[in-house]
């Protein structure tokens, strides 16, 4: 999710090694390790007594029309379809979290967003900023279209697709050099 920078060089195989053991998830970069951050807990103690699950990028979504499969940083399904499955992928999102960086921000706004259209059932599709405190949310409204809202330092974001407010600054609380 956003990410944290710790200012110290670690090679990959201390990164490796302290990941096998580690409680919490972490990216590795060109020496640098980032850490994940609490938005899935917020997520998920929102939704913890609603049939609705908060996946993690280890969960693919099938995208069947434009016959892809990406792992999101963060999705929301709250649909039978894919609460009761056991397959190893959901097809019926509500909620689409991905983390920019600057090497996928294009991607991520471009030509993934247009695939992650193809499923009728995607209400919101949230894309977070790591080096400002930025969230920028694209909602389907009631006439089809995908309007884009921007949340910035003081604002409290909202999902409207699973009833969720938060400050954001809890989304990117503990991130040095943010907030």
């Amino acid at each position: 999710m956003v990410i944290s920078k710790n200012n110290f060089y670690i090679s990959p195989e201390e990164y490796l090694e302290g990941e096998r053991v580690s409680p919490i998830k972490h990216e590795y970069r060109r020496g640098h390790v980032y850490a994940m951050t609490n938005l899935i807990r917020l997520l998920g103690n929102h939704l913890l007594n609603t049939p609705c699950l908060v996946l993690t990028s280890d969960v693919k979504v099938r995208l069947e029309e434009a016959n892809c499969y990406y792992y999101p940083d963060v999705a929301v399904t709250c649909d039978e379809r894919d609460t009761s499955s056991t397959e190893d992928s959901i097809l019926y999102p509500s909620l689409i979290i991905e983390v920019l960086s600057p090497s996928t921000a294009s991607f991520d706004r471009g030509d993934k967003f247009a695939d992650y259209q193809t499923t009728s059932s995607l209400q919101e599709y949230v894309l977070i900023t790591q080096s400002e405190i930025q969230v920028e949310c694209f909602r389907l409204n009631g006439e089809g279209n995908w309007v884009s809202q921007i949340y910035r330092q003081g604002d409290e974001l909202e999902l409207t697709s699973i009833n969720f407010r938060c400050p954001i600054a809890q989304i990117y609380q503990k991130v040095p050099g943010i907030i």
